[in-house]
């Protein structure tokens, strides 16, 4: 077996520095990409107005995060087996599965482009998206899906980074494409007056930047992950690895999406009014996502390093310490903005029946953040461990099938808008109840090594 002989401080250093370390870097990495959307809403919504504003969130955003959603988590499966196969200095693997994500990152981009940009309007249609806003969210949907291969060059080439412990090269990347994305809103939105078509170029130009750089890195670093052009190819082998890991995450990735697509669904039958506040509270909302997706995404990675170099007792008290952050940080966010969120709702229009929606929706959400925190954790964890199955039913059912239960008989017997946001607290509580019980008593690790063991032997 080929050896990498690159130091690795992951499954070396303290835990708690090594995961901050790792953290901060995909935080700010993190929100810089949501500095994306968030940019063209906060200069939609005061030079465009509120039409405008629903259209660049709101349905839009919902169809994006489906689409886009399933080849990301459907990708999230290379990142674990890079770390797994880095954890365990395997170079020839690593190599393999480096070159397989990039052609899956091509193939899924054309997929995505295509499938977008015929089917996203119908979707929008059945959304119930409201008539004056229509229009304007089939133009920002079409030209946003032209850019969707960048997208994922990038997605897929900084899962690969951070597979190998370099978090800190894709928030280098996403500053220089945000900067750019702000800067062409100003001048093609403000500037030329081109609405949502002058947004949707703006963030496709800047995706474009972003996969560039991330691309000319693994193709002139050397190392063990470097990137060959002439080697981007499917390696069968490595591709039922990915698909093995991935593809849960993919169709837990659509869960969401699906049951996210029907509460925005019932958003919509609010009017102009609430669907622009619902937005706005989205990208106040992502202040909390992007934080608590980034300790996940460096759980994963510490845990599927640490896995794949047999480091059993640093994974626990990885997960341990990792827990404790998140909890704590959460409560600060969620007090924050329960507090002042109304402040952040005037960045993005100053019409008052906006923003008594966007307060309501502020107060109501923000003091449940907590009952999240073990969903994302545990199974970032489990997945950085290739447990990937449970993981996905207790999503799907959990937070994913009750939703949509509770969408198709709570609301329908009380239509407020009060009832369909219940639906968020009721499923993240259950499933943290779920995820609790299956990762601290099940057994899950004991059987994984065991099984592990079986095979080493039998490959000796």
């Amino acid at each position: 077996m080929q050896q990498t002989a690159e130091r690795n401080s992951i499954t070396e250093g303290v835990i708690w520095k090594q995961l901050l370390i790792f953290f901060f870097p995909i935080l700010f990495g993190t929100f810089f990409q949501q500095m994306y959307n968030t940019a063209d809403a906060v200069i939609v919504g005061n030079m465009a107005g509120k039409q405008a504003l629903a259209a660049v969130g709101g349905s839009t955003s919902t169809i994006i995060n489906l689409l886009v959603g399933f080849f990301v988590g459907l990708a999230s499966g290379a990142t674990v087996i890079i770390s797994q196969y880095f954890g365990a200095r395997d170079a020839n693997r690593v190599s393999r599965s480096v070159h397989t994500a990039i052609a899956l990152a091509l193939i899924g981009g054309l997929i995505l482009m295509i499938v977008g940009f015929f089917v996203g309007p119908f979707a929008l249609q059945w959304m119930h998206t409201p008539e004056d806003v229509l229009p304007l969210s089939v133009e920002y949907l079409r030209i946003y899906f032209l850019g969707t291969i960048p997208s994922l060059i990038y997605n897929l080439g900084s899962g690969i980074l951070r597979a190998v412990g370099d978090s800190k090269r894709p928030l280098y990347f996403l500053i220089i494409a945000c900067v750019t994305n702000i800067v062409l809103d100003i001048v093609l939105v403000g500037g030329f007056r081109m609405g949502v078509k002058g947004a949707a170029l703006a963030t496709i130009a800047s995706q474009a930047v972003s996969a560039f750089l991330t691309l000319r890195t693994l193709t002139q670093n050397i190392s063990v992950y470097q990137v060959n052009y002439s080697q981007i190819r499917i390696d069968s082998e490595m591709l039922q690895h990915i698909i093995h890991i991935g593809l849960p995450a993919g169709l837990q990735s659509v869960m969401y999406s699906v049951s996210n697509i029907i509460i925005q669904a019932g958003i919509n039958n609010f009017g102009t009014d609430v669907v622009a506040a619902w937005t706005a509270y989205g990208k106040i909302d992502s202040i909390f996502w992007m934080t608590l997706s980034s300790f996940g995404l460096a759980i994963t990675t510490f845990i599927g390093q640490n896995y794949g170099a047999g480091c059993y007792d640093r994974m626990k008290k990885g997960v341990n310490v990792c827990l404790k952050m998140s909890f704590g940080t959460t409560i600060v966010i969620s007090s924050m903005l329960y507090l002042w969120g109304k402040l952040v709702c005037r960045l993005f229009t100053d019409d008052p029946m906006v923003l008594q929606y966007g307060e309501l929706i502020l107060k109501y959400l923000a003091p449940w953040y907590v009952s999240y925190v073990l969903i994302e954790i545990l199974s970032g964890a489990l997945r950085g461990a290739g447990e990937v199955v449970v993981p996905t039913i207790i999503c799907c059912l959990g937070v994913c099938g009750i939703r949509v239960l509770w969408m198709w008989i709570g609301v329908s017997l009380y239509p407020s808008l009060e009832t369909v946001m219940a639906s968020y607290p009721i499923t993240w509580t259950l499933s943290s109840i779920a995820f609790a019980m299956y990762y601290f008593k099940s057994g899950w690790l004991e059987k994984r090594i065991a099984k592990r063991e079986a095979l080493q032997q039998q490959t000796a």
